[in-house]
């Protein structure tokens, strides 16, 4: 597929998942054939067919041959997605689909970072202690690009502190986990609070889990996860209130 057809066809496949998002092509529903989505959207057929099987692997439509394509219901979406999770938090159900992002982290990296503090040795926490260190560097700077390198060293943080775990089954599940992260920062992103929060949270986790305490490791870990928590509740009552606006 050349770069042209590539924009278009994600282009074309975020408008469509969108409308199935917000209900606007509900479950059950059949989707166009694939010459009408090229007149729809005014592109070729080789672009909308693209479109479909993406679509397809994302778990929101299904296909069989002959019969077309159907919306597939909620349940069956690849939320893990970045473009899903990206529609889904723009959606009524945005504050949902980050509590359950809040709630799969407790369950994976609380437990994880008990593990890492019985089972990692120094060189395997030196990623951890690289991460951190990128965190406070761009904590006390501002700008988009400041943003970034923030979130991806935070990310890179959680992420080094479940491969010290040893379990790699593990650290392969949370990295679907953390790639929606970077689509899901932004609600939950709190730039004002770094410097008392974020960062002593984060050094916290990582002491104990470097002095082997296994037990405070995961107490760390769980209140960290108890202040996005609180964000996200920040985040619910904003949101409600600017549906009951519109």
């Amino acid at each position: 597929m050349n770069r042209r057809m590539n924009r278009l066809h994600r282009e074309v496949m975020r408008l469509l998942i969108g409308e199935i998002v917000s209900g606007q092509r509900p479950a059950g529903e059949m989707l166009p054939r694939e010459v009408d989505l090229a007149e729809e959207f005014g592109v070729s057929r080789g672009v909308a067919r693209e479109c479909i099987r993406a679509m397809e692997e994302r778990g929101l439509i299904s296909v069989k041959h002959g019969r077309g394509a159907t919306i597939s219901p909620s349940a069956s979406w690849d939320v893990f997605d970045p473009d899903v999770l990206a529609a889904m938090l723009d959606s009524q159900r945005g504050s949902e689909v980050l509590a359950d992002y809040v709630e799969c982290r407790r369950i994976i990296e609380v437990a994880a970072v008990g593990l890492a503090a019985e089972r990692a040795t120094p060189a395997m926490l030196e990623a951890a202690t690289e991460a951190l260190e990128r965190m406070e560097r761009s904590a006390g700077r501002s700008g988009p690009a400041a943003e970034e390198l923030f979130h991806e060293a935070d990310v890179s943080f959680h992420q080094a502190l479940i491969r010290a775990s040893g379990n790699r089954a593990l650290a392969d599940v949370a990295k679907r986990i953390h790639a929606g992260l970077v689509v899901a920062r932004f609600p939950l992103a709190r730039p004002q609070y770094r410097h008392e929060r974020a960062l002593p949270e984060h050094r916290r986790i990582l002491d104990e889990v470097m002095s082997g305490d296994a037990e405070g490791a995961r107490r760390a870990m769980s209140d960290h996860l108890d202040t996005i928590a609180g964000y996200l509740a920040e985040h619910a009552v904003l949101a409600d209130g600017a549906a009951q606006r519109t």
